[in-house]
């Protein structure tokens, strides 16, 4: 996932199929594995200017997610925390800038993180003390291409890097398009053009 000697993908990374950047253990347990039409995949890629190795900083979150935990809660503050965020996040992830009162849910997530009915997403950073950026999105793997479902937009005409892509395979991949559209306006496209072909060529026998 890394295309330029400038950044370097996190050791170690994974999910449940994919490992980017593998260290020598996984190297040793991990097979090669092929992408299958019907699949999704969750994607979570990491990329950092230091070495790789990344580990977990000592900066706050603030990006938490449910879990399957059961407590009772005794604190009101944090009844009122935890209902609010089963209601309005069911049991996808959550930022606390996401509430009106910030102090106020400070406050009800303590007890919430300490039994484990939320689970924190930890700020990382490469072991030189480099950032370290996150991407998250979900892929859908269809006949058309590859579809991305979420993860927000990137404009890449809103950032200027003094770095650029060199690797000629790599711009060759970056040049093609993973919308299905794409492939079935030039089919539709194609259809049209045969159609009013056929069309001239019988008025023209009339």
């Amino acid at each position: 996932a890394v295309v330029s000697t400038q950044s370097t993908g996190t050791e170690g990374a994974t999910d449940k199929q994919i490992v980017l950047n593998p260290s020598e253990a996984q190297k040793k347990e991990i097979k090669n594995m092929e992408f299958a039409v019907h699949e999704v995949y969750a994607m979570d890629v990491f990329v950092t200017t230091g070495s790789g190795k990344m580990k977990e900083s000592n900066v706050s979150t603030t990006v938490h997610k449910r879990s399957d935990e059961m407590y009772s809660l005794k604190m009101k503050a944090s009844r009122a925390f935890f209902s609010d965020v089963c209601n309005r996040f069911t049991m996808m992830p959550f930022t606390l800038r996401a509430f009106e009162d910030e102090k106020k849910a400070k406050m009800g997530l303590k007890e919430c993180v300490t039994h484990e009915l939320l689970h924190p997403y930890p700020v990382q950073q490469d072991s030189d003390g480099k950032p370290v950026a996150q991407f998250k999105y979900t892929v859908l793997v269809v006949p058309n291409g590859n579809i991305r479902i979420n993860g927000g937009l990137f404009d890449p005409s809103l950032f200027k890097s003094e770095h650029k892509i060199e690797d000629k395979e790599v711009l060759a991949l970056l040049a093609q398009s993973a919308n299905r559209k794409a492939g079935g306006k030039k089919k539709k496209k194609k259809a049209k053009s045969a159609a009013e072909e056929a069309k001239s060529e019988a008025a023209a026998e009339n």
